[in-house]
């Protein structure tokens, strides 16, 4: 009796919107990831980067395999997430290449990484040139990462139209994802064949479809598994791997002798952001699936290859995997939202519309402006995804030779990059998450609102004149875009307040290097952010605690090329008493400035601040700038820096009162009686700033530690774990990486085991994520290749690794095992 080929597709789509500031092209700190610095960071810690080291672990919870899951499963990762991980979390974006090369070798030369339109746009609800721009993009952005070409791509939330699908099979896209409930019917592929309709998701889930086309294109439909899908994302399958394993494997038809494939299809979030040790779960459902000899896991580019689809589908147009309504959720009240109650997204329409609107009047002036620049303005736009990746000068250069309509001026290339920017910001400004959720003044909506701000911005300098009326259309449409709560008002109120706010010229940025300044030494050239400062002069006159900064500066924005000279001063009084002020300089103004100069460092030395102020009112014309105006992230450090000395002087204070007291502390707590409040809140600030500080300090004074933590069970105060953990973990993976750097440094092992027993007296559990997986890349390289090392040393080096390890939370004896049998297998 024949054996029915039975294969499994697990797919990941990761993705977080772009939350970059655009003028400053980073994201900038947000506190409600903390303890992380951002909520990219904090995603990637929960999520993206356990995906590449995932767990499987024994009864007592000890690691017995890391793996990594991408080189299983099915994915994608949203390009601009990517770029991100590539600078921000090179480890995670190196793991992520490695799964996808990994998955080639193990799936016929088909890669398990699919493309996905370039930043989340709701493509049925997009131009025509805008879709062209973003499946290129995707593609290009793909073979930046990977080094070959898509077969599939991922549509945001699966939106799909046949004009959509159409142009992804005209540009080499084999197959896609949609949900099933977005079949509307199917036939087999031969002439005469009847259709069968697809009502309430009906459709044959099992095997792929293809739709074609007039044009004589056609593409593959994979439709995942709903059932199972939504199982996972909302229904608590994560919880256990073996039941997520059994799950998938009941997507199969009992009974069928014919090739099929059941496929699920989840935010990539689900395993480890959404369900903490998701990851852990998937990992433990892979290795069951692998080792089932019923079935066999796949990628939809494999399964394709194997056995091309036998019948053809049409799709129910406008429709996604997370609206019920089709498309409405990105531009109407549907009905669809995060289920705040009472409250309604009639604001979407008001939206879009604006946006739209924008993005229409745009077209004739980018045409226009354009044609005087480039031989074809549209495909320089699509090409220009190349730049966005690689922003050297040779890069720009490069792309200008080659779409330019002539030798460009200087003024001529600056526009010209500034036309392109503002088209890469209006296609920003669509990210499909500025109408998912439930409030326009949310911050994924006040994001794209931000970058139509650019566009304006950018409209203004390329188009002049013209731009003018942008504006006040835009915000005529936003003041219709009511929210839902009263104090933000309507969204032009949230743009004025939120938004404008935020914009930038390039006197802000002379303003914060300037302010910066007094509180960091800059070399004579320095980046800040995408912006480039070049120093003409600087000198500091200091009498008592007053400071007078004046300086030079040169300042070009390393996107756009936009540049500009500025002249500056900066009055510090110590603290946050700091003023500053700035104006546009050139080589005209020289003996102006040094005539100034001299004034002021005159007064400064007569101690004559209030002359110095009025001089600086006089030459400037207003003192404006002050530690508010600095970028958010270096405010924050800045502040930190002035606050420490008072910190330290509470903490100091706190800990006084806390050791005085003690003895009366501890005897109530163990009379069970009650504690006064404020003796209660000295002893929690004491002792925990107390274990920071240990866990802080190199080497660790493990006397102390346990005297604190000894304090801390006695008096029942509650330690901050998330934190103290945070820092232990921060720890450990310095000792680890200094031991890998060191190459079989016996000293380096002392310490990093050293420091891993002390972890180990800790009331609570140190997340060592990052330490396991560094002890694992140590194990896998060899204990041959710690040429350092004589024979008794590497001795000493395998037992105390080894202990290493199992201070570590690792089944060293398992791993070895595991080791043995492969070893054996491969003889």
């Amino acid at each position: 009796m024949a054996v029915s080929k039975r294969f499994v597709c697990i797919h990941g789509h990761f993705y977080q919107p772009p939350r970059e500031n655009p003028w400053l092209e980073t994201v900038e700190i947000q506190d409600s990831a903390a303890p992380f610095h951002d909520w990219n960071e904090r995603i990637c810690a929960e999520c993206y980067a356990t995906n590449g080291a995932a767990r499987i672990v024994n009864t007592k919870n000890q690691i017995i395999r890391i793996v990594n899951n991408y080189a299983r499963i099915s994915f994608n990762f949203g390009p601009t997430l990517l770029s991100w991980l590539k600078e921000k979390a090179p480890r995670t974006y190196r793991m992520v290449q490695d799964g996808e090369r990994r998955s080639r070798k193990t799936f016929a030369g088909h890669s398990s990484a699919m493309a996905q339109v370039y930043n989340h746009i709701i493509m049925p609800l997009a131009s025509e040139q805008d879709r062209i721009t973003q499946i290129r993009w995707g593609i290009a952005d793909y073979e930046q990462h990977y080094g070959i070409k898509p077969e599939g791509m991922w549509l945001a939330e699966t939106a799909a139209d046949n004009r959509s699908l159409e142009l992804m099979a005209r540009h080499g896209i084999k197959f896609t994802v949609l949900a099933p409930h977005q079949c509307k019917r199917f036939r087999l592929l031969k002439d005469g064949a009847q259709w069968t309709d697809t009502p309430d998701a009906t459709v044959d889930t099992t095997r792929p479809y293809l739709m074609k086309f007039p044009s004589g294109d056609s593409i593959a439909i994979f439709f995942y598994n709903g059932p199972n899908s939504r199982a996972i994302a909302f229904e608590g399958l994560l919880n256990s791997g073996e039941n997520l394993a059994n799950r998938i494997k009941s997507g199969f038809k009992e009974g069928s002798i014919a090739p099929q494939m059941t496929s699920v299809a989840t935010d990539g979030e689900s395993y480890g952001h959404h369900h903490r040790h998701g990851e852990m779960a998937l990992a433990y459902a892979l290795s069951l699936l692998e080792r089932d000899k019923n079935v066999n896991l796949t990628n939809y580019g494999c399964f394709l290859d194997k056995f091309p689809p036998e019948y053809e589908c049409e799709i129910v147009e406008n429709t996604s995997w997370s609206c019920a309504h089709g498309v409405e959720r990105w531009r109407s009240d549907c009905g669809c939202n995060g289920g705040h109650q009472g409250w309604n997204q009639a604001w979407r329409a008001p939206l879009r519309k604006s946006l739209d609107d924008l993005r229409d009047a745009l077209v004739p002036m980018t045409e226009s402006a354009g044609a005087k620049l480039f031989t074809d303005v549209w495909a320089a736009r699509d090409a220009y995804i190349q730049v966005i990746l690689n922003r050297s000068p040779e890069s720009v250069n490069g792309f200008l030779d080659k779409f330019a309509s002539h030798p460009l001026s200087g003024d001529e290339h600056m526009r010209a990059l500034q036309l392109m920017e503002l088209q890469r910001n209006a296609l920003l400004m669509y990210t499909s998450c500025g109408w998912f959720f439930d409030d326009i003044s949310g911050i994924e909506t006040v994001q794209i609102i931000a970058y139509a701000a650019r566009v304006l911005q950018l409209a203004e300098r390329v188009f002049g004149d013209l731009a003018r009326p942008l504006e006040p259309a835009f915000l005529g449409n936003l003041f219709f875009a009511r929210s839902n709560n009263p104090e933000a008002g309507d969204g032009a109120q949230i743009y004025r307040a939120c938004v404008k706010s935020k914009e930038l010229r390039l006197e802000q940025v002379a303003a914060h290097y300037a302010i910066t300044s007094i509180f960091s030494s800059f070399p004579d050239e320095t980046d800040i952010y995408c912006y480039h400062v070049r120093r003409i002069s600087y000198d500091i006159f200091t009498s008592g605690r007053g400071r007078l900064a004046l300086g030079r500066a040169h300042i070009a924005s390393t996107i756009t090329g936009h540049q500009d000279s500025f002249s500056f001063a900066v009055l510090h009084f110590g603290d946050q008493n700091i003023s500053a002020a700035v104006k546009r300089y050139d080589e005209e103004d020289e003996a102006g400035f040094a005539a100034f100069q001299e004034q002021a460092a005159d007064l400064v030395q007569r101690a004559d601040f209030p002359g110095v102020i009025r001089l600086l009112d006089q030459y400037y014309g207003k003192v404006d700038y002050s530690l508010t105006s600095l970028f958010t992230d270096e405010q924050r450090r800045i502040v930190q820096l002035i606050l420490n000395s008072t910190l330290w002087d509470i903490e100091s204070s706190l800990t006084s009162i806390y050791q005085d007291h003690a003895s009366l502390l501890h005897y109530l707590s163990q009379a069970g009686l009650p504690k006064p409040p404020a003796l209660t809140l000295a002893a929690g600030f004491a002792v925990n700033a107390g274990v920071r500080r240990v866990l802080e300090t190199d080497p660790i004074d493990l006397a102390k530690l346990r005297s604190y933590l000894w304090m801390a069970k006695a008096d029942q105060i509650q330690l901050e774990s998330a934190t103290l953990s945070y820092i232990a973990d921060q720890r450990m993976k310095r000792a680890m990486v200094e031991l890998q750097m060191s190459r079989g440094s016996l000293e380096m092992l002392d310490r990093a085991l050293a420091l891993a027993h002390t972890f180990l007296e800790l009331p609570f559990e140190p997340h060592l994520w990052q330490a396991q997986n560094i002890w694992y890349e140590i194990l896998r390289g060899g204990i041959e290749k710690l040429s350092s090392l004589d024979a008794e040393g590497a001795k000493r080096w395998k037992r105390d690794f080894r202990e290493l390890g199992t201070c570590l939370s690792i089944d060293c004896a398992a791993i070895e095992a595991q080791d043995t049998a492969k070893s054996a297998a491969a003889d």
